[in-house]
Order: structure tokens, then C-alpha cells, then sequence
């Protein structure tokens, strides 16, 4: 799907599921953009702290790369998600990742709506191009992309199915390289 500009998707979810307390008076708390590209791991992010020159950073980033490809539904999710993290930062004032603020008000919107999930964790797949790197389970050969090799990361799924979710060697991720 090709990418729709977030300002307006912004502004309509903070109407619906936060009161419009994000945008008061119409002026977002908070910057929304798209990535430059280089966001390939996570589907969003928010983030505030200072920046070199000393102006205050508030935004909420999403990846082009991850969300492009993807129905809106997980756009929508992704910027409702990070939307949270800056209701509790900014109007809670309360310093917690996914903590029982966050996931009241994530229940809260799953209740109040059909047409997106919000959730904890993406399950998005990775683009492949854009990584150095590609993990493979010797066991069940799935694949992961990475950015970096990573020393010691072992297959989650088979960990859980082989050794009750224990770490193991014989689930250790095998790393090799891109061709890009």
C-alpha cells in the first residue's frame, strides 16, 4: 500500500481514543513522520530527549520499509501503539515502557474499535534487502534478518518446542551474509 501522510491519521486517532489531549488546540505534542528508510528492524518508534542544539525532541517515527508493503491496518496499529507511549510520557508524565498504564489503554482501544489491533509486539516481516545479515535455524530453517551478527542468539520457537523455552546450543541462529 502506498504510504499516506500520518498527520492526518495522527490527529483522527487522537480524536478517537485519547480525547484529543495529543493535539491540544490543534498543535500535535508530538512530531509524526515516516523513516528515511533506515528503520528496518521495529515498525515505530517514539522518542524524546534533547537534541545537540539543545531543541527539545518529541517524535513518533514509523518505517517506510516495514509499513509500505503492508495493509493499513498495521499502520494504524503501529502509530495508535507509539501514541500510547507518548500519552503516558507526555500527558501521564509516567516513565514506563509497556507497563500497566500502557497496556490499560491499549486494552481499552482494542475494545473501542474493529478496524486494527493494537499490540505489543509486531510480527511484521523483516525486508530482507535491507539487512547484512541473514539468521537461519539449523532446526526448523527459518530466517531472520539482521543488521549485525549477532553471537549466542538461539531460535525461540525451538527453544520453546525442544527445550521448554530454554536457551540451547543445538537452537543456535546460524548468521551468513547478504549478497547486497
Amino acid at each position: 500500500m502506498p504510504l499516506e501522510p500520518l498527520l492526518p491519521l495522527f490527529h483522527r486517532l487522537d480524536r478517537e481514543h485519547f480525547d484529543g489531549v495529543l493535539a491540544p488546540g490543534g498543535r500535535p505534542l508530538v512530531d509524526v513522520r515516516w523513516s528515511d528508510g533506515r528503520l528496518t528492524r521495529t515498525a515505530g518508534l517514539y522518542r524524546r530527549g534533547r537534541l545537540a542544539d539543545g531543541r527539545d525532541l518529541c517524535e513518533i517515527v514509523l518505517s517506510r520499509p516495514l509499513l509500505e508493503p503492508l495493509p493499513r491496518q498495521a499502520t494504524l496499529g503501529t502509530l495508535c501503539h507509539e501514541m500510547i507511549h507518548a500519552w503516558v510520557d507526555r500527558i501521564l508524565g509516567v516513565q514506563e515502557v509497556h507497563g500497566p498504564h500502557f497496556r490499560a489503554r491499549m486494552e481499552r482501544i482494542n475494545r473501542s474499535q474493529q478496524g486494527f489491533e493494537v499490540s505489543l509486539r509486531h510480527r511484521y516481516p523483516l525486508p530482507l534487502s535491507a539487512s547484512r545479515w541473514i539468521a537461519r535455524c539449523p532446526r526448523c530453517d527459518s530466517r531472520a534478518a539482521y543488521q549485525r551478527r549477532r553471537q549466542g542468539l538461539a531460535c525461540r520457537p525451538c527453544c520453546e518446542r525442544f527445550h521448554g523455552g530454554r536457551w540451547d546450543p543445538s537452537c543456535l541462529l546460524v548468521f551468513e551474509r547478504t549478497s547486497a
